[in-house]
């Protein structure tokens, strides 16, 4: 069972962002790792008006109770008024991955 660990969904608007927020979550023990993807296109609502912007996204690998630690870096870090942070469980997986998440 592997109910304590999460993959955590985040949106930056530039990958030198996100590279400033997926190293500094590695850094500080956050995470155990942070894969950035580029090149994302947006659709969204936004203040009334319908928004479409070309993000990177980073998926964060780590354990329930670093969630709320993690965020509040990902805030303190992010340039958006209101962030996408979103914490997934991962229910299963690579046994040996999955305690390199626990581990790191």
């Amino acid at each position: 069972m592997s109910s304590d660990l999460r993959l955590v969904y985040i949106t930056a608007g530039s990958m030198e962002e996100a590279r400033l927020i997926g190293e500094a979550l590695v850094a500080k023990q956050l995470a155990a790792c942070v894969n950035l993807i580029d090149g994302m296109t947006s659709i969204y609502r936004w203040q009334g008006e319908i928004q479409r912007d070309t993000e990177t996204v980073l998926i964060a690998k780590t354990t329930e109770h670093q969630i709320i630690s993690l965020i509040d870096q990902v805030k303190a870090l992010h340039s958006y008024e209101c962030p996408c942070i979103v914490s997934l469980p991962i229910d299963s997986g690579n046994a040996e991955f999955l305690d390199w998440i626990r581990n790191n």
